[in-house]
């Protein structure tokens, strides 16, 4: 017999975080224990406003598969009772994680992929003033930031990437717009944040109103993320993007996680692999996938006041293994 634990956590941030919706000074997650037998597995999800997700619906949702979840709810079964989102992720990651400890296994072993010795993952420039977003390129390369995201909203675009660029002249350097580039004239934007050699532009047009994106040659590769939840959003994303953004709070948990990232090579789109805010709890059940991905966005916890077990190391623009 399976027990489910749902735990309902507040967890301050070391700084604001920004982006084009707005300032958080807070993250609120949901963690669920699973016990069976002695064995444990758990997982964490982060509810998301922009997906009409609350730490209340998602919580209402656990409940309601209380019953099943006890009575031994399968991975397989888990992916018709929950739709993908938030609640899902929870459940599908916390019962991987059981089953791995069940056989013996790490979630490495369980989901056949070799662990690597560390992975690069991007740390983000919150939004904010040009010179602050500057500051902090400088300080993120000065402790070997590989790799920066650029939060932005529609405002002195090219002024906050030039600075950041001039600040942080040997990263990598990709932008995500969180949809807030409307009105612009895209390709010629696109092409002038060329000449700063950026890598890659994440969702500039709200979700269902990117059409635009048909209509040029991208300079600069585009990725999808509010655009693209499950396996089911990628064959009719592939004329207007080169990439997609996996992410297990989106997409419903690891095993929907792996099938997005086969329907995604199916398609020769490039794969990204991102998160929310939350703990090295979330972040450690998306690297089986973001081993395989071209970009990796899984800085989280360092946005946090303080983490939580398994507690992830990072450090030198890595997530050390």
């Amino acid at each position: 017999m399976r027990t489910l634990q749902i735990d309902v956590v507040a967890l301050p941030l070391a700084r604001p975080f920004a982006i084009s919706r707005g300032t958080r000074t807070a993250v609120t997650v949901i963690r669920v224990t699973l016990e069976q037998n002695g064995f444990i597995g758990q997982g964490e999800c982060t509810p998301t406003a922009r997906y009409g997700e609350t730490p209340e619906s998602v919580q209402a949702m656990l409940e309601a598969v209380r019953a099943d979840v006890e009575a031994g709810l399968s991975h397989d079964d888990l992916q018709q009772r929950l739709p993908a989102g938030a609640a899902r992720n929870v459940l599908d990651c916390a019962l991987w994680r059981l089953d791995a400890a069940r056989t013996h296994q790490t979630l490495w072993q369980k989901s056949r992929f070799s662990q690597p010795p560390s992975v690069v993952t991007a740390e983000t420039l919150s939004l904010d003033t040009q010179e602050n977003m500057a500051l902090a390129a400088a300080e993120a390369v000065s402790r070997g930031a590989i790799l920066l995201k650029i939060k932005l909203d529609r405002d002195a675009v090219l002024e906050k990437v030039a600075a950041i660029r001039a600040a942080a002249p040997r990263a990598t350097l990709i932008i995500d717009a969180n949809e807030a580039w409307s009105g612009l004239d895209l390709e010629s934007l696109l092409v002038a944040l060329k000449a700063y050699s950026i890598a890659m532009v994440e969702q500039p047009l709200p979700a269902g109103q990117d059409h635009d994106l048909q209509r040029f040659k991208h300079p600069i590769p585009v990725c999808a993320d509010e655009s693209c939840h499950t396996r089911a959003d990628i064959a009719e994303l592939r004329d207007r993007y080169e990439m997609v953004n996996i992410k297990l709070d989106k997409c419903g948990g690891l095993t929907e996680a792996l099938a997005m990232m086969e329907a995604a090579r199916a398609q020769n789109m490039r794969v990204m692999v991102g998160c929310m805010l939350g703990s090295s709890l979330a972040m450690e059940a998306a690297l089986p996938v973001a081993v395989n991905a071209e970009f990796i966005d899984l800085d989280g916890p360092i946005w946090l006041a303080a983490d939580s077990s398994p507690f992830l190391s990072y450090s030198q623009g890595r997530i050390w293994l």
